[in-house]
């Protein structure tokens, strides 16, 4: 137990901090699954799995309350592993270390989890209290949401009897969250050739570190730097007067996080090293200073190394660089329709090396479908010019907002009864499971909110902690006013 469990209300906070120390990123859900489980059968509830590893936990209303219709609560129980690379820690088996910072809630240099734990921990505080009003209860725990939505996508739907669902998956306080973009990957390979290194070689390794990242999709609109562009940028502009050799670049870990570090290996004549160390340094000092503003802590490292066996030739080294300089990233174009709202972006996410190609992933997301397909095309057109090869996955569907939800009524009611002020009625440009779950229960009655969690995805995620309290008071309240209003 850490200080987590005595904060405010200790019911749903206790299953956080519990949370904390159990292993669950993406596809590795398992043991939280099985925590969920014990939760149900230690206080005798029905529970139903599907093949994809979903739950549904069923709690019957309380009483004088049967009558009323079924209401899902939804989260999913997988988080976002990543840290930073100066921290030590194992996700497979290392407890998040938890730390407060003022009035949020933090993480010791990794993501806390608070995305979407803090909903999963809301579920199950409901799952065992007592004094709570609410009708029939089904409690939608999904797996492996944060690697493309999988667990909805694969939901059984006939394990849910309930025809309105509130999902607990947003993180801005004060809003109502009605409407998600679509999204999809696109794969770009390109083939590398390869040469001896050059005799009298010496190897230089050039790693940029300590950017921000951030969800690709709710932080795509701060603008930060995308470490591996703005590594290859350098490398790009240095190469236009210094010849050197590339024989590795790398950077990014997750489709839907945006680049923190990135790191290239290269190779140049003895005699040549300083003049192209201070090429480089003299790109990336412009770079930190255009970035200031929202990198204010972007470094980078140049090594000297043991030069490899072997190098990329002159043209595979071009080829890489101008594609990778070419291909979008970020911001595309605003929503027409919402203001301040980014319909359209794609998060050039991971570049590695694989089996002799060069292997570049980009997520894209926007609200539109037919400006998703000209993305999509942009990218195949830019990867074709490379001599590139281009696989498309199918994405996930947006969820197009329904403002005359009796839901959205109700919750709109109560927000203003329990705040003082009337919420925020919002689309996000991210994911929601809801797009899944409404495309294969046609008609259901959605809505999603949650408490404000800033950075997630990133080692600076943080929750507020008030704002947890707000949440829980705001979800218990909406369910007593669903029993009654029955």
């Amino acid at each position: 137990m850490t200080f987590v469990a005595t904060l405010e209300p200790k019911p749903l906070w206790g299953h956080f901090d519990e949370i904390l120390t159990i292993p669950r990123g993406s596809k590795e859900e398992e043991k939280a699954r099985q925590y969920v489980i014990e939760v149900a059968q230690r206080h005798g509830f029905s529970h139903q799995s599907d093949p994809t590893g979903n739950i549904v936990v069923r709690k019957p209303a309380a009483k004088g309350y049967e009558d009323a219709p079924v209401t899902i609560l939804q989260s999913h129980l997988d988080m976002v592993n990543e840290k930073n690379s100066d921290v030590n820690h194992d996700f497979s088996k290392d407890p998040i270390q938890p730390q407060q910072d003022g009035e949020y809630l933090t993480a010791t240099g990794t993501t806390l989890g608070s995305d979407n734990g803090i909903g999963v921990a809301a579920m199950l505080a409901i799952l065992e209290a007592d004094d709570l009003v609410h009708g029939p209860l089904e409690m939608l725990f999904t797996v492996d949401e944060e690697t493309g939505l999988n667990g909805a996508a694969g939901l059984d739907a006939s394990m849910l009897e309930g025809r309105r669902l509130i999902n607990l998956d947003s993180e801005e306080e004060g809003s109502l969250c009605v409407g998600c973009a679509g999204g999809a990957d696109s794969t770009v390979t390109l083939p590398l050739t390869t040469m001896s290194t050059p005799d009298g070689s010496v190897g230089v390794t050039v790693k940029l570190h300590g950017l921000k990242g951030g969800h690709s999709g709710i932080d795509i609109r701060l603008q930060r730097g995308n470490a591996t562009k703005l590594l290859a940028r350098a490398l790009y502009a240095a190469s236009i007067d210094q010849e050197f050799h590339l024989a590795n670049l790398e950077g990014g870990n997750k489709h839907n996080a945006i680049p923190r570090e990135a790191a290239a290996t290269l190779t140049i004549a003895a005699d040549g090293k300083q003049a192209l160390i201070e090429a480089l340094t003299s790109e990336i000092e412009d770079i930190q200073e255009e970035f200031k503003p929202v990198e204010p802590d972007m470094g980078v490292e140049i090594t000297e190394v043991e030069a490899p066996g072997e190098v990329w030739d002159a043209a595979t080294a071009d080829k890489v660089l101008q594609l990778i300089e070419a291909l979008p990233h970020g911001i595309v174009s605003m929503s027409y329709a919402i203001p301040d709202l980014v319909e359209t972006s794609t998060n050039f996410a991971t570049v590695n090396v694989d089996d002799g190609k060069l292997v570049i992933l980009l997520s894209s997301r926007s609200s539109v479908a037919s400006a998703m397909t000209a993305l999509k095309l942009k990218i195949r057109a830019t990867a074709s010019l490379a001599g590139a090869e281009v696989s498309e996955e199918d994405g996930y569907p947006g969820w197009e907002p329904d403002l005359d939800s009796e839901l959205l009524g109700l919750l709109k009611e109560i927000h203003e009864d329990k705040t003082g002020v009337a919420p925020k009625i919002e689309a996000v440009h991210a994911g929601l499971e809801c797009a899944l779950v409404g495309k294969k229960i046609p008609g259901m009655d959605m809505i999603s909110m949650g408490p404000k969690i800033e950075f997630p995805h990133s080692p600076d995620e943080r929750v507020k902690i008030a704002s947890v309290a707000t949440f829980w008071e705001l979800l218990t309240a909406t369910l007593e006013k669903l029993a009654k209003s029955a």
